[in-house]
């Protein structure tokens, strides 16, 4: 439980220091820098900036969300192929041992060739299902692993001390705030690893430590650098990744959608085209738990089907292998 709460408090602050995250958790410094150093090492965590520049933006509107059906002897050549794809991010097979889940990175309304020529002419390929993201709800550098008390989740909060009062809720107008030409510089010095040092930044950038320490003290504090902490979430303690295809009353689609993207367990919302209208992913301990949330938190929602397709492993994500 220790490496979990660990790993929670870079989901609030990617930068935070041992010394604070110490004060937060009531541990000892050492403690903190020797376990971020280990499961670094081990290749357990990673702390990057997200590829999506901004939670709900347009980045991830009109990709496509494919359900392949392949043939059994055919699956690890077309997961291979799949997965080599630059602008396929996800790739995952269910339990079934005969389905693909993808997310591919597509033009609005355009005709893929992946989706209208390829994949349908493949021998190896039995059927393809494809959904459009119409609006995106909740990506995964927003979900947070909620094993933190209240009070230090507020003391997370940029320049709040841990015996202040709750900080007042973030407004997300700052996200329509673009970024000059040199915040990108920085930004893109800290993409593969969010926690480099400033000094370190600064001798990659050319720019003087002053200007880089302020840049990134001002990003951070108006929420612009979104950082995600890339877990395998089975170190979490969520051994049950899955996909909940939902089909949603139009009259309750917004309101549901945002109340589910908002629950602990879900880490991607989608609205979708198609008859089932409303993607989550969610990570959960375990069946019983997936069972609960199936027969009472989907419920008196105006959810009228749900298709749930449980995955089996992933062979292309951001985070990495356990």
């Amino acid at each position: 439980m220790q490496d979990q709460r660990l790993i929670s408090v870079l989901q609030h602050d990617a930068r935070l220091t041992a010394e604070r995250a110490a004060e937060v958790l009531n541990v000892s410094p050492g403690t903190v820098r020797r376990r971020w150093q280990a499961m670094t090492a081990d290749g357990i965590l990673r702390v990057v900036i997200s590829p999506i520049a901004r939670p709900r933006a347009s980045g991830l509107s009109g990709a496509h969300l494919l359900h392949i059906r392949v043939r059994h002897d055919k699956l690890d050549a077309v997961v291979r192929s799949l997965a080599a794809r630059d602008d396929i991010p996800f790739v995952d097979i269910t339990t079934s041992g005969d389905e693909i889940l993808v997310i591919a990175a597509t033009e609005p309304g355009s005709r893929d060739p992946l989706v209208f020529r390829q994949l349908p002419s493949s021998l190896a390929v039995i059927s393809v299902e494809t959904a459009t993201i119409l609006h995106v709800l909740r990506v995964t550098s927003e979900w947070r692993h909620q094993v933190l008390s209240p009070h230090e989740i507020d003391a997370l909060a940029p320049g709040t001390p841990c015996n202040a009062a709750p900080a007042a809720p973030a407004d997300n107008g700052h996200y329509g705030v673009e970024t000059d030409a040199l915040e990108r510089v920085i930004i893109d010095a800290l993409t593969p690893d969010a926690r480099l040092p400033v000094a370190t930044v600064a001798a990659r950038t050319g720019l003087p430590e002053t200007t880089v320490r302020r840049r990134i003290a001002r990003l951070n504090e108006e929420g612009r650098l979104i950082t995600q902490v890339l877990v395998d979430p089975r170190h979490l303690g969520l051994q049950i990744d899955a996909m909940i295809k939902l089909r949603v009353t139009l009259d309750h689609l917004d309101r549901t959608g945002r109340l589910l993207a908002e629950h602990p367990a879900v880490h991607g919302a989608f609205v979708t085209s198609g008859p089932n209208n409303l993607g989550l992913h969610v990570w959960l301990p375990d069946l019983t738990a997936l069972y609960q949330f199936l027969s009472r938190d989907l419920t008196g929602l105006g959810i009228t089907s749900a298709e749930t397709i449980i995955v089996s492993h992933s062979a292309k994500r951001p985070w990495p292998s356990p």
